[in-house]
């Protein structure tokens, strides 16, 4: 890809190492405004479960029918995010993010009195009211939610942190709920508790973000547009002009769009489908809660502590196949009675139900996590807000689609079952488009399967990976699956010089077409191709990317480090002449000599590769040593070759 990253995208704040993602928890620059969003997400679906609950079963409001109530609440909830994203987007870029979160906590504060005052008296107005200002309350605070945590977070964080913050709003949405069913069916007592516990949970989150460090405005020159429909348009073409960001912003709108599909049928799906009570239902979205959480923490162990979005294709497949297999659990079940907990648990067969639903959402956080850090490591910071409104605005746009069309379907016949099995093979679909659209998805989704799966892959020295800017990897050639192990090695994607006749490779070479590597050929067979690569390298510099090339000029025969060629001389002084003084990047690729993809001598004298698949077993170890990068006054070809085989030191190519 040549999307470039601006130079200012870095975090201010550089962070200490830490064991694992929980250590955030730990240190104020992530723990106050983590505890701060999971009691506003937890006192958002407190007020608006118990409000719900009290206007189907307690009330009798002759101007809204108690099957209505859940969609108005919902709508009005939403509409927020409609009309003030933009508005949010740009005050959350302008002013200190720590000044929006406090103003957004007392803004809830007033809220939730409002609110207790509602309950006192039992007026679904007043309430209406406030579950609108409620969607208010958080359209502000979602564009400082993500745009807060890679201001303090570095590149190595941003994973885990998502994770941490995906799991609590989960989290808390599901400790929300319960306790708002609960308090509210409390005899006598039960509007005062809820009414005590939204103004109590409102203080705490309050206090809690005193404690929030300041994060300066990236923008405070902004004026302000407060036409909210003029600042909408104008931000989804900001977003736009990003490619790789505005379509990870539909990717994500899509996820909400799956997951409000199954959030939205789960009391007609338990009571219809599986014959369950309320607490069925409850269980449904207990299960469907602890997947995403689960799949949300996954995301830092399986990426190496980097934005890994080759999870995103996994999590992709994962979604449609258990929402297909959902469809086959759940649509032969025999006709029951309505059962209770203890009976519907004690049914074997509702336990694959319950295994697919907590599947699925496990592996939409899988594919959520990386998409929202990839959007806030790829954003220029000064605009990262209003890009995070946008898609708060989508999200909103794509929700509301969600549930006309599962109306429509139901109106059409289909079963709810069938809305699953609908559902799995459109999201099968879409993300077979986006991944088209995007191919570093897919392009990392490969590197990151043959990096578990095919090798013990073990990167050491990742550090010198420049985060921004240009910079050229010089790397030895051992094998046709170089360039996938650095694309695995590297969370900003690579261009690579290479030799033309890899991509007559069957599979690798479509790859490396998906990936716009540069093919080159020797001058003496075709000086056009030969000028036309290296001018094309250039451009990659100029464009702010990161290029790798193979100095040796192909895959080595006897696994030893052949002489450089003068190529990057030639690249590096081209970039000069546009004012261009890229990095050069040592790196050195360890033990992949004698594996699969690498050459090998069979019994003519010959060397081949890709043949007897497991000549070194499974998951045999290899390495990425990455060195220091060197000013250019040190590159010679002579000097880079001493530096790969310094990296190489004892350990066979």
């Amino acid at each position: 890809m040549t999307t470039s990253i601006p130079a200012t995208s870095a975090p201010p704040v550089v962070a200490g190492e830490h064991a694992n993602q929980f250590a955030l928890l730990r240190q104020r620059r992530f723990a106050p405004f983590f505890w701060t969003q999971f009691a506003g997400a937890a006192n958002d679906n407190l007020f608006k479960f118990a409000f719900t609950v009290m206007v189907t079963y307690q009330l009798q409001v002759a101007w809204m029918a108690p099957e209505m109530a859940g969609l108005v609440i919902g709508a009005l909830f939403i509409l927020p995010f409609l009309l003030f994203s933009a508005t949010a987007g740009q005050l959350t870029d302008k002013y200190d993010k720590t000044r929006v979160i406090r103003f957004v906590k007392n803004l809830e504060i007033a809220i939730m009195l409002i609110a207790a005052w509602g309950f006192f008296r039992a007026d679904a107005a007043v309430l209406l009211a406030c579950v609108f200002l409620m969607g208010l309350h958080s359209t502000l605070f979602g564009p400082v939610k993500f745009a807060y945590l890679p201001q303090v977070l570095d590149n190595r964080e941003l994973t885990g942190g998502n994770g941490m913050v995906e799991m609590g709003t989960f989290v808390a949405i599901l400790l929300g709920q319960v306790a708002g069913g609960l308090l509210v069916a409390m005899p006598q007592v039960g509007h005062t508790a809820v009414a005590l516990s939204c103004i109590g949970l409102a203080l705490v989150g309050r206090l809690v973000a005193q404690a929030i460090p300041a994060a300066p405005a990236t923008d405070p020159g902004l004026v302000i547009n407060w036409n909210p429909f003029s600042e909408t348009w104008r931000n989804l073409r900001l977003a736009h002009g990003n490619k790789v960001v505005f379509r990870s912003l539909l990717g994500i709108s899509w996820m909400w769009f799956f997951g409000a599909v199954f959030l939205s049928q789960f009391p007609s799906f338990a009571k219809a489908v599986l014959h369950g009570d309320e607490q069925v239902a409850s269980l449904l979205l207990v299960v469907f809660s602890i997947g995403i959480g689960a799949g949300s923490l996954l995301c830092e162990v399986l990426s190496r502590r980097q934005v890994e979005i080759g999870l995103v294709p996994l999590g992709a497949i994962g979604m449609s196949v258990f929402a297909i297999d959902l469809y086959f659990a759940s649509r032969a079940l025999p006709p029951a009675a309505e059962m209770g907990l203890a009976a519907f648990v004690a049914v074997p067969a509702h336990w694959r139900v319950m295994a697919d639903l907590g599947l699925l959402s496990l592996f939409a956080g899988l594919y959520s996590v990386p998409m929202y850090a990839l959007i806030q490591l790829r954003s220029q910071p000064t605009h990262r807000a209003r890009i995070i409104a946008a898609n708060n605005i989508l999200n909103a746009l794509f929700m509301i689609a969600s549930s006309v069309l599962a109306g429509l379907l139901l109106q059409a016949g289909f079963g709810i079952p069938q809305i699953f099995l609908f559902t799995g093979i459109a999201n099968a679909i879409v993300a077979f488009y986006i991944f088209m659209l995007v191919p570093e998805y897919l392009l990392r989704f490969v590197a990151w399967v043959l990096s578990h799966f095919v090798y013990r892959f073990r990167v050491d020295g990742e550090e010198h990976i420049p985060d921004a800017g240009p910079a050229v990897l010089v790397c030895n050639h051992v094998s046709f699956i170089d360039a996938v192990l650095l694309m695995a090695a590297s969370p900003r994607p690579i261009r690579f010089l290479m030799d033309h006749r890899i991509f007559r490779v069957p599979v690798l070479g479509w790859l490396f077409k998906l990936a716009k590597a540069i093919p080159i050929a020797p001058q003496k067979e075709d000086p056009a191709a030969y000028e036309a690569a290296f001018a094309r390298a250039v451009e990659v510099l100029r464009e702010g990317d990161l290029l790798a090339i193979f100095p040796e000029g192909a895959i080595t025969r006897d696994g030893s480090l052949q002489p450089f060629k003068g190529g990057v001389m030639k690249i590096l002084a081209a970039a000069r002449e546009l004012g261009i003084e890229p990095p050069v990047v040592p790196m050195a690729l360890t033990n992949l000599w004698g594996s699969f993809f690498s050459r090998i001598e069979v019994r003519d004298g010959s060397n081949v590769a890709m043949v007897r698949p497991f000549r070194r077993g499974l998951f045999s170890r290899v390495g990425l040593h990455v060195g220091a990068a060197l000013p250019q006054a040190e590159v010679q070809p002579e000097a880079l070759h001493r530096q790969v085989t310094r990296l190489l030191g004892s350990r066979p190519a």
